[in-house]
């Protein structure tokens, strides 16, 4: 390989690099929601698969059943992650696809 091919290709890495940096700042200031028990948890976490909020009715506090509210508070915290993080797949998805790269590749 030539140097000019090694510069561009070592140029377009550093690009990627910056794009996906700059993605993933972007990232924090969006967010996703997510909740069980017919709404009485709610979770919201942002693209860098942050909590952000939890949100639990009183109604759903029941001294005598911890169990169940710490399986709703689990729940929908786990589905707030899995937003997230399809949040950022897409997100990548979109970068790679600008990019002429194949989904997935990064």
């Amino acid at each position: 390989m030539s140097k000019n091919i090694i510069g561009n290709l070592m140029k377009q890495a550093q690009q990627m690099q910056e794009r996906v940096k700059k993605l993933q700042e972007e990232a924090a200031g969006k967010s996703v929601e997510a909740s069980s028990g017919g709404g009485m948890v709610t979770v919201v976490a942002n693209g860098r698969q942050e909590v952000l909020s939890i949100k639990i009715d009183a109604s759903v506090v029941d001294p005598k059943d911890i169990e169940m509210l710490q399986d709703l508070v689990t729940a929908a915290v786990n589905e707030a992650l899995r937003k997230s993080q399809e949040l950022m797949k897409d997100e990548m998805a979109k970068l790679t696809a600008g990019m002429g790269l194949p989904p997935g590749l990064i």
